[in-house]
C-alpha cells in the first residue's frame, strides 16, 4: 500500500466542500475495518483511506496549509499505513465511566503486547505496539495504542487463498477472541496485503 503524499491530499478549501461526503464514505468503509474485542476494546484496522481521512481532519482542525506543516502530518501518520505484509491498527480501550477507566487502565498494563491475530492453521502473531513512542508508564497503560501485526509470506498466501482469520487478546485481566472474523472484515484486511 502506497504512503500518502501531498499530491494525495485536498486543499483546505476543497476539503471543506467534499468533507461531508468523504466522512460518510469513511464511516461506511470503517464498518469492515472495526473489530470489537469484548465490550471495552476496539481495533480500527488502518489503511490508506482511513489515514488520509485522519490527515485531512488534522489539517482542517489545525488550519494547516503550508508545505512543512503538511509534511509533518504525513510523517506522523504514514507509518500507520500497512506495508503489504502486515496489518496496522489503532486500539482503543473504552470505559465510559472515568473512575472505572482509571482503575482498568492500571489493571490492563501491558495489554497492548497481548493482542494477536491468527491465520487459520498458523501460530498467533502478537502485536508490535507503539513503535513511535511508549504509551504506558509504571502505573498504567494508555487508552490508545498503535499496533502492527507482521505476517510471514506463507500467512499472506494463505489469507489470499481464503483461510480464516482470528483476532484476540490474551491478558490476565482481559481475554477474548473472535474466531473467525467475519468474512467481510477479513476480505477488507486481505486488501492490505501485497
Amino acid at each position: 500500500m502506497e504512503k500518502l503524499d501531498v499530491k494525495n491530499l485536498w486543499t483546505l478549501e476543497h476539503y471543506s466542500k467534499v468533507r461531508s461526503g468523504f466522512r460518510k464514505e469513511i464511516i461506511e468503509h470503517k464498518k469492515n475495518r472495526r473489530v470489537a474485542l469484548g465490550d471495552n476494546i476496539c481495533l480500527i484496522f488502518e489503511d490508506e483511506k482511513t489515514i488520509r481521512y485522519q490527515v485531512q481532519e488534522m489539517l482542517r482542525i489545525e488550519k494547516t496549509f503550508d508545505q512543512s506543516g503538511i509534511e509533518e502530518e504525513l510523517d506522523a501518520y504514514n507509518p500507520l499505513i500497512p506495508d503489504g505484509s502486515n496489518f496496522k491498527a489503532t486500539m482503543m480501550i473504552e470505559y465510559p465511566n472515568e473512575v472505572e477507566r482509571k482503575q482498568k487502565l492500571r489493571e490492563l498494563k501491558g495489554i497492548e503486547d497481548n493482542v494477536w491475530v491468527r491465520v487459520e492453521g498458523r501460530e498467533k502473531v502478537f502485536a508490535i505496539a507503539d513503535e513511535d513512542l511508549n504509551r504506558e508508564n509504571e502505573e498504567k497503560t494508555s487508552a490508545v495504542h498503535f499496533l502492527r501485526f507482521e505476517l510471514d509470506e506463507d500467512m499472506v498466501k494463505a489469507l489470499k487463498y481464503g483461510v480464516s482469520l482470528a483476532v484476540g487478546v490474551d491478558h490476565s485481566s482481559y481475554k477474548v477472541s473472535l474466531d473467525p472474523l467475519s468474512v467481510d472484515i477479513k476480505l477488507s484486511l486481505v486488501n492490505d496485503l501485497g
